[in-house]
């Protein structure tokens, strides 16, 4: 069981939401799908469940193309799309039971309550939807397309709006439920691409830019050795790139140094030579959200 992307292109009239992109996911590994706004993250995953057409390119779901069979695809995949849409009149386990209902499910009462229990939604299986939290709806939306038991399973945003217990029981469900399943999930939060992530697709401006194990791709710059700068006021990231270091501004008057080679002694000279308000100095340790920033800040 995977998921095969090759050269998948979406054309928008004139605009390229995805440009020629592949990549694979395969069962028993969570692969996160990472991005900014705007990307081309949510266009693909609903071509690759068939909710949209592509423009060029094929999507294969466990050897099924979405162009050719998408009802066939639609009936392997559990989906739960970033808005969440859910009908607010119904029932939770009323509308539990009618998404079961729609796959044609003879076990459907007992898969209900199994779904029920597994997303934490006893208390909140007799009201309706409308009545529950953020956080509840997106179990409520976890539970709906986990309930056929696809062999695939595509999350996008799953744990919106959850508080910090929830996060914690939704990632169990999710990383559980990966174990015999082929799983992509779409976040922004990069605590829980290393919680529970094997591989990572990065994608930015309908391209791929990074395609690697988790660890492999934290590794990929530890040639470079990186330090924090504070300074008083703001500084001219020119000074730096004069003499050879890597400068990008982060937040305030904090700048990120990087070189092959220790910065420290260069930075301290500059300091000296041009009478920089230095405030502090720190090693930054590589982390997968400067990974994400530096391959996504496009230069």
């Amino acid at each position: 069981m995977s998921i095969t992307v090759n050269h998948l292109t979406k054309l928008y009239g004139t605009q390229k939401a995805l440009d020629s992109i592949s990549f694979k996911a395969e069962k028993g590994k969570i692969t996160g799908f990472l991005g900014p706004n705007g990307a081309g993250k949510s266009t693909t995953m609903k071509i690759t469940t068939g909710y949209i057409g592509l423009s060029s390119g094929t999507v294969l779901v466990n050897g099924v193309d979405v162009s050719k069979e998408p009802l066939k695809v639609k009936k392997l995949t559990g989906y739960l799309p970033e808005n969440n849409p859910l009908y607010l009149e119904m029932y939770v386990k009323e509308y539990l039971g009618f998404i079961a209902s729609s796959y044609g499910m003879k076990n459907k009462h007992a898969r209900v309550e199994e779904m029920i229990e597994m997303c934490g939604l006893e208390r909140e299986q007799h009201k309706k939807i409308g009545a529950l939290s953020k956080g509840y709806r997106q179990r409520v939306g976890l539970a709906q397309a986990l309930i056929h038991d696809p062999e695939v399973l595509i999350l996008d945003e799953p744990t919106s709006g959850l508080d910090p217990n929830q996060l914690v029981e939704i990632r169990k469900v999710v990383k559980e439920a990966s174990k015999d399943k082929t799983v992509i999930l779409s976040t922004h939060i990069m605590q829980e691409v290393e919680a529970l992530c094997d591989k990572v697709v990065i994608i930015d401006k309908g391209r791929i830019v990074a395609d690697d194990e988790v660890g492999n791709l934290k590794a990929m710059k530890k040639d470079m050795i990186s330090y924090k700068v504070d300074f008083e006021e703001e500084i001219d990231v020119s000074v730096f790139e004069e003499v050879g270091l890597s400068a990008s501004k982060g937040d305030g008057n904090s700048y990120k140094i990087s070189a092959k080679d220790d910065p420290r002694k260069l930075i301290m000279k500059l300091v000296g030579e041009k009478e920089l308000p230095l405030i502090n100095i720190s090693k930054e340790e590589q982390s997968l959200e400067g990974i994400f920033q530096e391959l996504t800040k496009g230069k």
